[in-house]
């Protein structure tokens, strides 16, 4: 059952690529895997045991839900909830003031973000 709540920021690196992966629409495992491998889902390496347990974890916390698309029974879906819109809109906005802070301080190269 949905508890509702949003879990505190920072989220675990496997928990923000599945989010946003599912940003883009509903997918099932395999591609949010694929998604969470490529530099801009966030560049990780992502099990199925750690990417069905973060997906269980945000199914209870009503981060993630199953779609009920079904193109192969084999496949389950996942969708966003309108909390796991909220939340992922909030990490991004943190990771952006940190960004913005890192260039301000001259930690980042010149050019690396448009």
């Amino acid at each position: 059952m949905a508890t509702g709540t949003a879990p505190a920021a920072p989220l675990t690196p496997a928990v923000f690529a599945i989010l946003l992966s599912l940003a883009e629409g509903d997918k099932h495992g395999y591609h949010i895997m694929k998604d969470a491998r490529a530099p801009q889902g966030g560049g990780i390496q992502m099990g199925p045991g750690t990417l069905y347990g973060s997906l269980e974890r945000m199914m209870r916390d009503g981060l993630v839900e199953e779609s009920g698309v079904c193109d192969d029974e084999r496949r389950r879906y996942y969708r966003l909830t309108n909390l796991g819109q909220s939340v992922l809109a909030v990490e991004l906005e943190r990771l952006d003031a940190a960004v913005s802070s890192a260039h301000a301080l001259g930690l980042l190269p010149h050019g690396g973000r448009s």
